[in-house]
């Protein structure tokens, strides 16, 4: 079961700021194999810094981070070995076709095919994506979740965002797929999504000043609630 999984992410006492300014403050949760934790909040309370916290492209922060045991920045090159990152801008070359996107990152053309037409880019896999709208860079972005070659830890920023309907639930389909392969995910949205095993976290609850012990597992065992 996942809540007896090791715990790959460990994050103790996260304190994080950007220009000066305190985000938040007191965070502690573990990651472990199979799960997956949402982080919400306002905008402006630190939901990307946190993200680029994890993934080692942010040096305000006080705190331990551990992966598989190992303190960050030791742990940072095993760390990317096993992730992939989605941020809040799409992260495309315009120069490239979709096709050409998700070669650079070793996909064959088979299955670039096939994670481009579930997202519904059928007909455009061989336009560049200069000439793609911001929502259809998105989905080629978002893409990389559906190759067979996809790192086991995704850590994603608001992958939800500018998604019709069928798109939200053939992206949380990919994530609980994910999960049930054993994968873990981080990521950021203020919608619901229909993971189990969840563990919420509110930014709200780490404003700098004030602590609380952990978030809220939804649908498994919390052993930090």
């Amino acid at each position: 079961m996942p809540s007896n999984s090791p715990h790959l992410l460990q994050v103790r006492d996260l304190s994080c700021e950007r220009d000066g300014r305190d985000l938040f403050a007191g965070l502690s949760f573990d990651l472990a194999s199979g799960c997956a934790v949402q982080i919400e909040g306002a905008n402006g309370a630190g939901k990307t810094s946190l993200l680029r916290t994890l993934i080692g492209s942010a040096a305000d922060f006080s705190g331990e981070i551990l992966w598989n045991g190992e303190s960050y920045p030791k742990a940072l090159p095993k760390l990317r070995e096993s992730l992939l990152y989605i941020g809040h801008r799409a992260g495309v070359r315009g120069g490239l076709t979709p096709l050409e996107n998700l070669a650079w990152y070793g996909a064959s053309r088979d299955a670039a095919y096939r994670a481009l037409e579930l997202l519904d880019l059928y007909g455009f896999e061989d336009t560049l994506c200069q000439q793609l709208s911001a929502g259809q860079n998105r989905r080629v972005a978002l893409a990389r979740l559906f190759l067979p070659e996809a790192p086991p830890l995704w850590i994603l920023d608001e992958p939800l965002a500018a998604l019709d309907v069928a798109g939200v639930s053939c992206l949380q389909g990919q994530m609980a797929c994910h999960l049930s392969r054993g994968g873990s995910i981080v990521f950021t949205s203020h919608q619901p999504v229909g993971l189990t095993p969840l563990q919420s976290i509110q930014l709200a609850d780490y404003a700098a000043g004030d602590t609380v012990a952990g978030g809220v597992f939804v649908g498994g065992e919390d052993v930090h609630a």
